[in-house]
């Protein structure tokens, strides 16, 4: 109740506030061809002085088109249609006393081609940088191809992935992934598997937010990255076809199908995607076992994994959207996939004493196999409330996830000579967990006088984990149930959010935007086996604000500030046990809190294509996985814990440049320091390192449709929670041919040339002295082949399809096998 009593709150404040109805401007005309009308053509009203877009309209049948603004100026109009040259209006002028304009007959010029069957292309700039987020065009770049969707963000600008799959933001961890507007609902290695699974085929684009608005869940301590797939606006059948092949040390591939068909008053989309993949990864531990009161050396432990990964990914999507009337739109999407695959792991393991003299060996083998299913639905609703822009929006979400997973652990003991000193023993684990997740949320939109707008709105969202883990183990033949490993643990959330944001213009140069969310978190945790309950219930408030400022033509200013939450992973707060081998494991740590952030940055961009960003944050309770010791047993596992408090400043330039009409350039770095301080293995640490990262991407277009690209990216000793990493980079280079009047496109691309994207690090805090260094199968050759077809009826949609949905923080939190 408190929730809603501060929505509606909210609404009334801003109907007293802005009763008075704002000025609507108009600007009326009708677009014809040959004198007759053409129906459907996108009408876009822009600012004279920088032709950005302000509104847009579709013609009506008899041709005429009607824009409405509230913002006075001076502006051209746009008209565009399938088959005609794109126009352009002479500059023009709208006021609060002249607030009508008609324009002369607009007559479209037919292009000389015939374009009912050829497929237009069109090149869109690797990376846009606008105000509120960077935006990277995946096809864009010719060494995205052969490529999963995982492999594509490694690449995007200020975006790093660990060996283990965990994706950072400028540095910063807790980053929330959202798919076509809606979050992932996955985390840790379920999301790691979900993005390898998904192919760079079926993006468009990828947008990074390092600071959102109100609008958005205040989940994700370093912003949000949003995913969006390929989807189309044009009238009748059209859609893409795709097919590729990877080849490294092992061969991986994949096709992927779009499908989008619009008549009248309906829309139909889907998406069909298969891909397999086959790949290796090498992992070298060392480690010191330390006694916590004398600090002597009591053990060294090397170790040696080779990791096989395998498996297939099956994924479709179906929707349509119906335009019931002009201001109306009802939609629903329809997702599923499954992702089974086989997990082995075979480890030797050398023990010595202190001296460094081997004393015993160890092999292990690990084989998981692994299936998962998930299932999401969305029902979305569109409402233009009247002529001045006033919009409500709704969604319905239910997903379901069902992950299941198989283990068998064996560990053979010798002594240094190679010789039996102890029977085997096997554990046994099967591994199910479900999530359940329900989502609602409303919006509204309403324009203000003056340029001004007010946004509310409310959500609700009811999550519920089940994850049951039971182990036995096979001692002398028999099989015996592992009380001691095996946990039952059933986790539920709700919370209910609500949130305004008011934006305006204060003068010509100056603008800003503020914004208000409230969060109210419920959740209990229920350990069956060990009849451990918890329970949690907290309200917290997270505040937005953005200001611009435009010193002249060339130079804009933005000033942004944003306070975020990251809550822990759903399976986090299990404490089942997950093996590596028999002295190797993670454990999950009910006692996790949630981690707050205060982020700022100002930004300064010069001509539209210099941005130079300073950046602050400073994180509470953060939480990262720690390194723990059984020095009785020799047994090492991670867990995550609230450890530290996390201060970081930095600095970020992106630049994009055209050296030559054939050659394009981006050249991005990012340098920051970051700061841990907490105790950490019972010790006080301060802990902090100056990285900087570097994405150099070049493009270029040559005659008769060839392309190349050279690309790379390369990142300096970097401290990521308690361990530091050592430098990193990787370089990449493609070649493309447009095909068939521009149907079709084949592209060749090689990833990591040069084989440096291997991983090392370390951990030497308290008595923890441990090392590590990882190489896979990252240099892969890559070829891929694209079929575009368009049996267009001559009409653009200009309709706003919806094609997301509102659960956004849940989803991307659940962390499974």
């Amino acid at each position: 109740m408190k929730i809603i009593s501060f929505l509606l709150s909210g609404l009334f404040y801003a109907q007293i506030s802005f009763s008075q109805q704002p000025v609507v401007l108009k600007t009326t005309g009708k677009v014809v061809d040959n004198q007759k009308p053409v129906e459907a053509a996108a009408v876009s009203l822009l600012r004279a002085k920088d032709s950005s877009v302000i509104k847009i309209a579709a013609t009506l049948k008899d041709g005429s088109f009607e824009v409405l603004t509230q913002q006075p100026g001076k502006f051209l109009l746009s008209v565009q249609a399938v088959g005609f040259n794109k126009y352009f209006s002479q500059p023009f002028e709208l006021f609060e006393k002249q607030n009508i304009i008609s324009l002369p007959i607009i007559q479209l010029k037919q292009v000389v081609k015939e374009l009912d069957n050829v497929t237009v292309a069109t090149k869109k700039p690797l990376i846009e940088q606008k105000i509120d987020r960077t935006v990277l065009n995946v096809e864009a770049s010719i060494s995205n191809i052969g490529t999963s969707a995982l492999d594509v963000l490694e690449k995007s600008p200020g975006v790093t992935i660990d060996k283990d799959g965990n994706i950072s933001l400028k540095g910063k961890a807790g980053v929330q992934i959202f798919i076509d507007g809606k979050p992932a609902y996955v985390s840790g290695q379920d999301l790691t598997n979900m993005l390898k699974n998904m192919q760079s085929s079926q993006l468009d684009q990828i947008e990074i937010m390092t600071n959102p608005p109100a609008k958005y869940d205040a989940a994700g301590n370093a912003g949000i990255i949003n995913i969006k797939t390929k989807k189309t606006k044009a009238f009748g059948f059209n859609g893409s076809a795709s097919v590729n092949y990877s080849q490294g040390f092992y061969g991986r591939g994949g096709e992927n199908l779009n499908l989008n068909y619009r008549e009248n008053k309906y829309n139909f989309f889907g998406n069909l995607n298969h891909n397999y993949r086959k790949n290796y990864q090498d992992l070298f531990i060392d480690r010191k076992f330390i006694d916590a009161t004398s600090k002597n050396v009591l053990s060294i432990f090397n170790q040696t994994n080779r990791l096989f990964n395998s498996g297939e990914s099956y994924r479709g999507k179906v929707g349509m959207d119906w335009y019931t009337s002009p201001k109306t739109t009802i939609g629903f999407v329809i997702n599923a996939a499954t992702d089974p695959g086989d997990f082995i792991s075979n480890g030797d393991i050398n023990i010595s004493d202190p001296n460094n003299v081997l004393q015993s060996k160890t092999m292990a083998k690990s084989i998981n196999s692994l299936q998962s299913k998930n299932f999401s639905t969305n029902i979305n609703f569109r409402r233009v409330i009247d002529s001045t822009g006033k919009e409500l929006t709704a969604d319905l979400d239910y997903i379901y996830y069902n992950a299941a997973s198989n283990e068998t652990v064996t560990n053979s003991y010798f002594d240094n000579s190679g010789n039996t000193i102890l029977r085997p023993d096997t554990l046994l684990g099967m591994l199910p967990q479900t999530v359940t997740i329900y989502s609602a949320k409303v919006d509204y939109t309403m324009p203000l006088q003056k340029g001004a707008r007010f946004d509310a709105g409310i959500k609700a969202s009811y999550v519920k984990t089940d994850a049951n883990a039971s182990y036995d183990s096979i001692k002398n033949g028999s099989t015996v149930h592992d009380y001691n490993r095996s946990n039952h643990f059933i986790y539920e959330e709700n919370i209910n959010a609500a949130y305004v944001n008011f934006s305006k213009p204060i003068s010509k140069k100056f603008s800003a935007q503020v914004g208000l969310r409230l969060e109210q978190t419920i959740a209990k945790g229920n350990q069956i086996t060990t009849n451990i309950q918890f329970n949690r219930d907290y309200v917290q408030l997270f505040p937005t604000a953005y200001f611009q400022y435009a010193l002249n033509d060339k130079n804009t200013f933005v000033l942004n500030y944003g306070r975020r939450i990251r809550r822990p992973d759903y399976q986090s707060l299990n404490p089942f046990v997950e093996f590596l081998d028999r002295y190797t494991y993670q454990q999950g740590n009910p006692d996790l809190q949630p981690q707050f952030s205060h982020n700022i940055e100002l930004s300064h961009t010069y001509k539209n294509f210099l941005t130079t960003t300073l950046n602050y944050t400073n994180t509470t309770d953060i939480i990262q996985e720690v390194l723990e010791q059984n020095t009785a047993k020799n047994e090492t596992y991670v867990k995550q814990a609230n450890i530290a408090q996390q201060r970081q400043f930095g600095i970020a330039v992106n630049a994009a440049t055209q050296f030559k009409k054939w050659w394009t350039s981006n050249f991005y770095v990012n340098v920051y320091n970051n700061q841990f301080s907490g105790i950490i293995n019972n010790s006080y640490e301060v802990i902090s390192a100056t990285t900087a990262v570097f994405n150099v991407n070049e493009q270029f277009k040559f005659n008769k449709g060839w392309g190349a690209e050279l690309s790379g990216f390369y990142r300096t000793e970097s401290v990521k929670g308690v361990f530091t990493i050592k430098p990193l980079g990787q370089m990449n280079m493609g070649v493309s041919k447009q095909l068939l009047k521009n149907k079709a496109s084949i592209r060749l691309a090689v990833a990591d040339i040069l084989y440096t994207q291997k991983a090392s690090g370390y951990n030497k805090l308290g008595t923890i002295d441990a090392a590590f260094h990882q190489q896979r199968d990252s240099r892969q050759v890559s070829i891929a082949f694209t079929y575009r077809f368009n049996k267009t009826k001559g009409k653009i949609a200009n309709i706003q399809k919806r094609k997301t949905g509102g659960a956004d923080d849940e989803q991307s939190r659940i962390k499974g096998n």
